[in-house]
């Protein structure tokens, strides 16, 4: 749809977080009339409403809200509404087209923007702002977009040339129709969200749609060391990029003999060696690869890509270092929102660690992270929804040293007695926070907050 044809068009936008609220203002912008909904009550979304102020956006907010589908043209659904809700159904019973933010800003973006987009089940947000690192070093107008934080709706929005690397969930991939990535990675795939996909095949299906709307020129970044996303190479229609951290690729990027290296056409070159990345992490070295690879798919050349390795120290709430008191570090990974992310948080360490977990569980299989648990850390802060059903599993797994906080800023509390010196106090939930917190940032954000307000001393 050109920008003239969205004049006088009747849009529905379902959900105000914040890329409901980026679709209400681009849509308003260009002349659509924008019916706003979402089932919270306006006091618990006046921040979001206060962002809509002075445009001609009509709300309808509230538990009894329907949607009203008579003359609609298209309806622009949040990701955090799943395409079963019952407030969608009346849509797809009258044949409104349903679908994204990131959808709408394809259809919105300029034909000089190239898009790179990122998904998997862990990593992504790392990888993305990693890939817009190095975009930014070799000079390449550009940034990072989607469920890293910025709507790519906003993103869009000005740019008319350059490269926007998306990371892209499988909440927003289920939205998408003709988005087409010009190169589009695929991390790993591992049991999650299963709340809301209910089986593992749903799931990697949603993640396999990054790849449905490529062409021959196209490119796909393809972890080969893991099977499933491995598999997914027959789905892509364009050229394919392995990375590996385990083997030597006869074409890809891997890690080998402590460096990472690119092998194209043949022709083999240490791109950096591993130790130069202030990465902890073997989760991270598979980002690594996966930000080469894409940026090599993009025709980048290795100095540009090689400057930012050596620069780049991770994202907020992914491994962030907050503080070192009384001979603790107190590390914030609330991006933890998953089993395996947080297994793969606690192989990151080789000191004592005092983790806290809990929150709302998503369905994944606890049973590998309890064993883990187990096996090194040295004692466990569970809190929120889950923490009963995570106790069972690490008693299950025959950890003895668990305790159960009755709110976060306690579970806090109670770790930093729990730990001594040279140890690594680790908030990695495991769990979505929904249950206590608005996203995993806030929960972070006070993670933060309380460990920076500790005053010297043993409490």
């Amino acid at each position: 749809m050109r920008e003239m044809e969205w004049k006088g068009r009747r849009v529905a936008v379902i959900g105000l977080a914040r890329s409901g609220v980026a679709a209400c203002r681009a849509l308003a912008s260009r002349g659509a009339e924008v019916v706003a909904y979402d089932l919270k009550s306006p006091q618990d979304l006046a921040p979001a409403v206060a962002g809509l102020e002075g445009l001609p956006v009509e709300l309808r907010l509230g538990a009894q809200v329907k949607v009203e589908c008579a003359g609609l043209a298209l309806a622009v659904v949040s990701p955090g509404v799943p395409l079963d809700a019952p407030m969608l159904a009346p849509l797809f019973r009258a044949g409104v087209e349903v679908i994204g933010e990131v959808e709408l800003a394809y259809r919105l973006k300029k034909p000089g923007v190239s898009l790179a987009a990122i998904t998997g089940t862990n990593g992504k947000t790392t990888t993305t702002a990693l890939v817009a690192a190095i975009l930014r070093q070799a000079g390449v107008p550009g940034l990072a977009a989607g469920n890293i934080g910025l709507p790519l709706v906003e993103a869009v929005e000005g740019l008319e040339r350059g490269v926007v690397a998306v990371e892209m969930s499988s909440f927003q991939l289920d939205t998408i129709r003709d988005f087409r990535a010009q190169v589009a990675a695929i991390l790993n795939i591992t049991p999650d969200h299963l709340d809301r996909h209910h089986t593992m095949e749903r799931y990697v299906a949603a993640k396999a749609r990054v790849l449905c709307n490529q062409q021959p020129q196209d490119w796909a970044v393809l972890n080969f060391g893991d099977p499933l996303v491995r598999g997914l190479a027959a789905r892509a229609p364009g050229g394919v990029v392995f990375f590996s951290a385990q083997r030597r690729l006869d074409d890809g990027v891997f890690l080998w003999d402590g460096n990472i290296v690119v092998r194209r056409a043949g022709r083999e070159e240490v791109l950096i060696p591993r130790q130069q990345v202030p990465l902890r992490g073997a989760h991270n070295t598979e980002n690594v690869l996966c930000a080469c690879g894409v940026c090599l798919a993009l025709g980048l050349t290795f100095p540009p890509v090689r400057a930012a390795l050596e620069k780049f120290r991770g994202v907020r709430h992914r491994l962030e270092e907050v503080r070192t008191l009384d001979g603790v570090l107190y590390v914030n990974d609330s991006k933890g929102t998953n089993p395996d992310s947080t297994i793969k948080a606690l192989q990151s360490f080789s000191e004592p660690v005092v983790l806290i977990a809990g929150g709302r569980h998503k369905g994944g299989d606890l049973a590998p992270l309890a064993r883990l648990v187990a096996e090194r850390v040295a004692h466990v802060v569970l809190v929120g929804e889950a923490a009963p059903v995570m106790r069972d599993a690490l008693v299950a797994a025959g950890c003895a040293r668990v305790e159960m906080a009755p709110d976060f800023p306690r579970a806090v509390e109670r770790a930093r007695a729990l730990a001594r010196p040279g140890d690594v106090v680790l908030l990695s939930p495991a769990c979505a926070s929904w249950d206590m917190f608005r996203d995993y940032e806030q929960r972070g954000d006070l993670f933060c907050s309380l460990v920076k307000g500790f005053q010297e001393g043993r409490p």
